[in-house]
């Protein structure tokens, strides 16, 4: 009897402690949604999709950069790699592609792509790329903090300090603005343009274009009116930048870029701006951060800083224009192109 009762009191504690472990591993709705936002488990390999609103040296640096990161913080990913080819239809397809297929994490690099994935994909943390105005754009309500599933990194340049030097050293007193009218960034951007030239007394003529192909006729439409042209971070005109070049090169007037990455093969005599393949590994970063277990909604929107500029200039375009560019702008030069050849100071 006494080893039965034995055997019945530990059959008892089993079958109780085994009752007790299915009652705390069980799944209640505050419980799924902690395991959502719980960190990939190591040595697991994640899917990450990248899409961008069109393909250019300077998108593709920022996607080079993101997955560089993502090896030097030693997680392993496969990468559903989208290009929108400048269609906003395109774009919220490749929004809806991503969140059936259940990536880990949704990167979107420039303002289409971020807001096509915001506006489609609410249970999958969204990661924006290099967008100039994200509370205009609607992805975060303040820079102090992400939004929902939203967060990422913004480039927003210095537009007006900008014209200041265009006009120091082409001496202007008309320029020349080109924009895409679906781009919100650049609708952004020509609000601080026109701040610029009021400020420095400068005479603005803009001319819009809705795809790549109208580049060449819209330069030509103003190119006989202007002193230069400025371009600030556009996709849509920097796929297209060397119909650009041509007219200008043509017509012997000056270009200056906000983007670097997009001039480094000549053709605009200034360019200054953040160097996206910095700004890759710097989104990068946000993507690890999520995947290791960050909530999207508390990480602050990251801003590009003055150590993550690039400035360069090209003397052939410039001695084409019949400018000289002043020394002491050229010591601070990264980039110096010249004879067709480019030349990086270390």
């Amino acid at each position: 009897m006494k080893n039965v009762s034995r055997i019945t009191l530990l059959l008892f504690c089993a079958l109780f402690a085994l009752a007790c472990s299915r009652q705390s591993g069980g799944t209640t709705a505050a419980g799924s949604a902690e395991a959502n936002n719980a960190p990939a488990p190591a040595n697991k390999e994640v899917l990450i999709g990248i899409t961008k609103i069109v393909q250019h040296e300077a998108l593709d640096a920022i996607e080079k950069g993101i997955q560089d990161q993502m090896a030097i913080r030693g997680i392993q990913a496969t990468y559903d790699l989208q290009n929108a080819n400048g269609d906003l239809n395109t774009a919220a397809q490749i929004a809806n592609k991503f969140k059936n297929e259940k990536v880990a994490v949704a990167v979107g690099i420039a303002t289409p792509s971020a807001v096509a994935l915001a506006n489609t994909i609410k249970d999958i943390p969204v990661v924006f790329s290099t967008v100039t105005d994200p509370v205009g754009a609607k992805l975060v309500s303040s820079l102090d903090r992400g939004e929902g599933n939203v967060t990422g990194l913004s480039d927003a340049i210095p537009t007006i300090d900008h014209i200041g030097m265009f006009q120091q050293i082409a001496g202007i007193k008309t320029l020349g603005y080109i924009y895409t009218s679906s781009e919100a960034n650049s609708i952004s951007s020509l609000a601080l343009v026109e701040e610029g030239c009021k400020k420095y007394g400068i005479t603005l003529v803009t001319q819009s274009i809705n795809v790549s192909a109208d580049l060449r006729q819209a330069a030509q439409a103003i190119i006989g009116r202007v002193d230069g042209i400025y371009i600030t971070t556009d996709n849509t005109v920097f796929s297209a930048l060397p119909a650009l070049i041509q007219v200008c090169s043509d017509a012997k007037k000056p270009i200056f870029s906000a983007d670097v990455t997009g001039a480094l093969q000549g053709g605009c005599m200034i360019a200054s701006g953040f160097n996206y393949y910095k700004a890759g590994l710097a989104t990068g970063d946000i993507v690890a951060d999520i995947l290791g277990g960050k909530n999207p909604a508390d990480i602050p929107v990251k801003l590009l800083t003055p150590q993550e500029m690039d400035l360069l200039f090209d003397l052939d375009a410039a001695a084409n224009c019949g400018i000289k560019i002043p020394q002491d702008l050229l010591d601070k030069a990264v980039y110096i192109y010249q004879n067709g050849k480019l030349t990086q100071k270390q």
